[in-house]
């Protein structure tokens, strides 16, 4: 409500004015340039230029998600698929999912396969998150192997790329241990047998295949140690230096002059 005078405008005006003031204060802060380096558009006196736009890139982590420039062909969905993209989607998925599922599975030999079917019976969208897991991680498989493919078919491996391009491929080895790590987990008779397969397979690694074997199953036969390993290395090990190796890759992406252009 206002008077004749229009005391209730000024009122809003001068409000407007302190509100702005103190967000002046805010943003010209220690704390605030802490986090919001010079240049940012959330600094005080910022002016909207390439030379600014590439400031607040270089010198701001939470920009340096996203280059400053993109070249043309790299946008073109007909050229990458968004395979890239897609495979860090899944495993982002397959993490918010595999945590879901941590809550309700136990990690032992009496425990894991009632788990698992409970998830179907009595945990509330239990079956859901367990298909989305299941299925991410078959199309994460996919989409890393349709990814490695498109960069081979393209060139993308050949000089400066070369050492990226070893970097994809030991994405793509732990991604397929990842995949396997998990496939044993339900603790079925699928489980029993894959485990006593790759027991068997790296039996065969030159030199150390007892040591290695031993390693893996906990012992000198599968048990409910072997399948506690499995499932740190599915949940904790994996997962670990998978992130690792994927900010490396992004990293060299950029350094490498961005997503390589056609033959």
């Amino acid at each position: 409500m206002t008077d004749g005078n229009g005391s209730g405008n000024g009122g809003g005006l001068k409000l407007r004015e302190r509100m702005s003031d103190v967000g002046t204060r805010i943003r010209e802060s220690q704390t605030w340039g802490s986090i919001f380096r010079p240049g940012s558009p959330f600094r005080a006196g910022y002016s909207d230029s390439p030379r600014n736009r590439s400031y607040v890139v270089m010198n701001n982590v939470l920009y340096h998600l996203h280059p400053v420039k993109v070249k043309r062909h790299g946008v073109r969905l007909s050229y990458t698929l968004c395979l890239g993209g897609l495979s860090f989607f899944l495993f982002i998925l397959l993490t918010v999912t595999g945590i879901f599922l941590m809550f309700y599975y136990t990690p032992s030999a009496e425990a894991a396969y009632a788990d698992t079917a409970a998830l179907s019976t009595s945990v509330t969208f239990g079956g859901l998150v367990r298909n989305l897991h299941r299925w991410g991680a078959h199309f994460m498989v996919i989409t890393v192997f349709l990814h490695m493919s498109r960069v081979f078919y393209h060139g993308a491996y050949k000089p400066p790329r070369e050492f990226n391009w070893v970097i994809g491929v030991i994405l793509l080895l732990l991604t397929l241990l990842l995949s396997f790590t998990g496939y044993l987990l339900p603790w079925d008779q699928l489980a029993l047998w894959a485990v006593t397969v790759g027991g068997e397979m790296a039996g065969f690694t030159p030199v150390f295949g007892d040591q290695v074997t031993f390693a893996l199953l906990g012992g000198v036969e599968i048990s409910g140690a072997t399948l506690l390993r499995f499932y740190v290395l599915h949940v904790l090990f994996l997962p670990f230096i998978i992130v690792i190796f994927m900010a490396v890759h992004f990293w060299r992406v950029r350094k490498d002059g961005g997503i390589s252009g056609p033959l």
